[in-house]
């Protein structure tokens, strides 16, 4: 075999390869001493970044599934929707989480509906566009949005929320989308931070550095956040290239401190989590070292 032939079959096999793994829905579990000393565990399930389009009928189905790990909080960060008919599936698939205790920050995806792009764009340090998102909104956000909190669900779009989560006090601020530059950290009352909070939450969809600093500022445990999809193509022993955003890329999914440390290794810094999400662009359905993933998250006491 030729060398070209060799590259073209270890391309298509890449290629293969990528598409399926974008299908291998994982969960991850990891614990998290965030929790005042002599809390209770509290079992918090993260899910992020769906890309959810009508036809996935499998996605929704892990989804709906997830209910079984009976979670005491959902933590959504965006990016739900790919699609106007989504809105029903979505739905569907929340289906029994919508009867836990939740909390959301929605995303660019949830109200502008996915275009063509040329991949390369997304190795930029920050790949938005000049034009991108200055239509009319084409996705049913407004309506995600009046649904979830009517099932009570705390809508933090730069907001605050008190919640009763198994029998403990929670705290949160969130903001909007930082990828359009909607986010604001809400200012406090001495009730949005109540001294029976076993913890203060951050909540956003897109981890950029002026919103953890924000959070950490606010006096946050701990942030989620979405929207780096972990890089979603990524390179063995090398990880994600890109996280769309501002943030660097060694914190691109997963568990870490900010803005340094672990926080019980470095006490300035904060719990953050970032989902790798479980979708992709429709245009881009495709993930390479980067399992499309939801989180349960058992937070503990320090």
């Amino acid at each position: 075999m030729s060398g070209v032939g060799a590259l073209a079959l270890a391309g298509s096999a890449g290629l293969t390869w990528a598409l399926v793994e974008a299908q291998a829905f994982t969960l991850r579990e990891v614990r998290v001493p965030v929790l005042r000393p002599g809390s209770r565990e509290l079992r918090v399930l993260h899910i992020s970044d769906l890309h959810l389009m009508p036809s996935q009928e499998r996605k929704a189905a892990w989804v709906r599934d997830l209910a079984t790990t009976e979670p005491d909080l959902v933590v959504n960060t965006g990016d739900n929707l790919s699609h106007p008919a989504s809105l029903p599936v979505l739905l569907r698939a929340l289906g029994p989480l919508l009867d836990v205790p939740g909390v959301f920050a929605l995303g660019s995806n949830d109200y502008y509906g996915p275009e063509p792009r040329n991949p390369a764009r997304y190795l930029l340090p920050d790949a938005r566009s000049e034009d991108s998102h200055k239509g009319s909104p084409n996705l049913p956000g407004r309506e995600l949005q009046a649904a979830l909190v009517a099932r009570g669900w705390a809508d933090l779009g730069n907001k605050r929320a008190v919640l009763d989560v198994g029998g403990q006090q929670l705290s949160f601020v969130g903001t909007a989308d930082a990828h359009m530059d909607l986010d604001e950290i809400p200012p406090a009352t001495d009730a949005d931070n109540p001294t029976t909070a076993v913890a203060h939450l951050g909540v956003t969809h897109a981890p950029y550095q002026r919103v953890l600093d924000g959070f950490l500022a606010d006096g946050c445990d701990m942030a989620f956040a979405g929207h780096t999809h972990g890089g979603q193509l990524c390179l063995p022993f090398v990880g994600a290239l890109t996280t769309n955003c501002d943030l660097d890329t060694g914190r691109a999914k997963g568990l870490h401190g900010w803005p340094g440390a672990m926080p019980n290794e470095d006490p300035e810094s904060m719990w953050l989590h970032v989902s790798a999400g479980l979708g992709t662009n429709p245009y881009t359905p495709v993930r390479f070292f980067c399992r499309p993933e939801a989180t349960l998250l058992t937070l503990v006491a320090r």
